[in-house]
């Protein structure tokens, strides 16, 4: 078969210029589905249905110049629930003040942000998604591993979502809706939205993200008198305080997993510094702001008796309906804004997880991308609601281990681009995408990155463990793997270069 024939029918992103046709974005005859199916799905691709998965994106094709599309959906999976229950952590968990999360929040989010808003200028350059351009550092096939890493990363952030989403919808009810149910709900507004594709979540995201700031402003304003009324407590250890940037870290730098992947229909020859800022300004102005009102709202929750039994009830979930207790009717209104705010972020989630799960399988890239979405819903749901049970703990063990694999991605594929292309977009060649003999063999990054966790490994501060080095200096695995991956990644790939006698 002939991957070039995989195609999409219109990503959302590509706006401009003409959708090639019908015939060129479905599945081939070659395909593995049954004749009945691919005339089905040829159908469902006439009707804006998105088709395509992981195929380059070719230059005549990359004509969308709506640059300020790529901050609408940065902004729309920022402007949620996830920020908010992440800054939560930093005065429930770590038990730290509001003035010491805050500062936190906002120095580790400033540097952490960087490696997604550098990476997403890269889609309009080569075209690729973001983990079939890491094959150029990673190879054919060693970039096997960091594509399960970051599919288990993107879905454990479909998994959050969920959960928070259904247990804002079971504090609506009072109970009378169970949180399964709730997360039941959310699981499939997501699959909804994903099913369809790009061009149906970009039109979302485009807007979605205004009903959610307004109902987070609301409910701020409704229970911002009780925001001052802070738990009293101790002058914060440096441990502590480093234990919890690199948990703000967790938050932030997956998003380099996947951050191409939005802007591959971009024209090459547009300003990439704008591409830049409106990635960096679409994550970070919204989730330092939300994040510091979680941190607020963690503050004080045990301070006030109904956001502690809505706590208690329904977690973060149950402290934002507690907040608008006092708006009645109209407040459970604006609840239900809140519980539909992660959509913005899981279905674009659930996009990519998609994507990976062919880069992963890849026979799988001759099935619709869109009949993988439901595949990993059916996963997504049953997951979700066992996390539930426990979900504060959930997070913090989820978020605070994915920084590790992360550190020492972004660190090989800098030093890939940086040092070793030297910032040429050229050398990305998009004949050699599926090709391993014009790739590199993996050896060096994958080497890089697995010794790196020689010392990782002892600076982990993790609930369930905690190193020899962590116990004094605090959670510092995320520095480390990118600093040991960085100085090891260049000697080892100029030695591969010089063996192999090409890049």
């Amino acid at each position: 078969m002939n991957p070039e024939k995989n195609g999409l029918a219109v990503d959302a992103e590509k706006g401009a210029g003409t959708p090639p046709a019908v015939d060129e974005v479905v599945p081939s005859e070659n395909d593995i589905l049954p004749h009945r199916a691919r005339s089905f799905w040829k159908k469902l691709s006439q009707w804006g249905v998105e088709i395509r998965g992981i195929v380059p994106i070719p230059t005549e094709e990359r004509t969308n110049s709506r640059y300020i599309n790529i901050f609408s959906i940065w902004l729309a999976m920022s402007v949620n629930t996830l920020p908010i229950s992440t800054g939560m952590v930093g005065t429930l968990s770590y038990g730290l003040s509001l003035r010491d999360s805050a500062l936190v929040i906002l120095f580790f989010s400033f540097l952490t942000i960087l490696p997604a808003a550098y990476f997403c200028t890269f889609g309009p350059k080569t075209g690729l998604r973001q983990m079939i351009q890491a094959r150029f550092t990673f190879g054919l096939y060693g970039i096997y591993v960091p594509i399960f890493l970051n599919m288990a990363t993107v879905t454990g952030f479909i998994l959050i979502g969920c959960i928070i989403g259904g247990q804002t919808l079971s504090a609506i009810s009072d109970g009378n809706l169970s949180v399964n149910v709730g997360i039941v709900i959310l699981g499939i507004l997501t699959l909804l939205l994903s099913f369809c594709g790009f061009n149906i979540i970009h039109y979302f995201e485009r807007w979605s993200w205004i009903p959610s700031l307004i109902a987070i402003i609301i409910a701020t304003s409704c229970g911002g008198k009780d925001l001052s009324k802070q738990v009293v407590t101790e002058a914060p250890t440096p441990s502590t305080v480093i234990s919890f940037g690199a948990l703000i870290a967790g938050f932030f730098l997956p998003y380099a997993g996947l951050a191409s992947d939005f802007s591959t229909y971009m024209r090459p020859d547009g300003p990439s510094w704008r591409i830049f800022w409106y990635t960096y300004a679409g994550i970070f102005v919204p989730s330092v702001l939300l994040m510091t009102l979680g941190a607020a709202i963690g503050g004080a929750v045990h301070n006030v008796p109904s956001w502690s039994d809505g706590y208690d009830r329904d977690s973060v979930g149950g402290v934002l309906a507690a907040m608008l207790g006092s708006a009645g009717g109209f407040g459970k209104f604006v609840v239900f804004l809140i519980a539909m705010s992660p959509l913005g972020n899981t279905a674009a989630s659930l996009y990519s997880v998609s994507l990976n799960i062919q880069m992963l399988v890849p026979i799988l890239t001759r099935v619709p991308r869109a009949l993988l979405a439901i595949g990993v819903t059916a996963v997504v749901i049953p997951v979700s609601i066992k996390a539930a049970v426990s979900f504060f703990n959930s997070l913090e063990n989820f978020i605070g281990i994915i920084g590790y694999w992360s550190g020492a991605f972004v660190a090989a594929v800098l030093m890939e681009h940086m040092v070793i292309r030297k910032r040429d977009f050229s050398s990305y060649k998009q004949a050699s995408w599926n090709v391993a003999r014009e790739l590199p063999s993996g050896t060096a990054a994958l080497a890089a990155g697995i010794s790196s966790f020689g010392m990782v490994i002892p600076c982990m501060y993790e609930n369930w463990y905690i190193g020899p080095i962590a116990k004094t200096t605090g959670d510092i695995g995320f520095e480390v793997a990118f600093c040991i991956t960085s100085i090891l990644y260049i000697p080892l790939r100029y030695l591969e270069i010089r063996v192999r006698g090409r890049l």
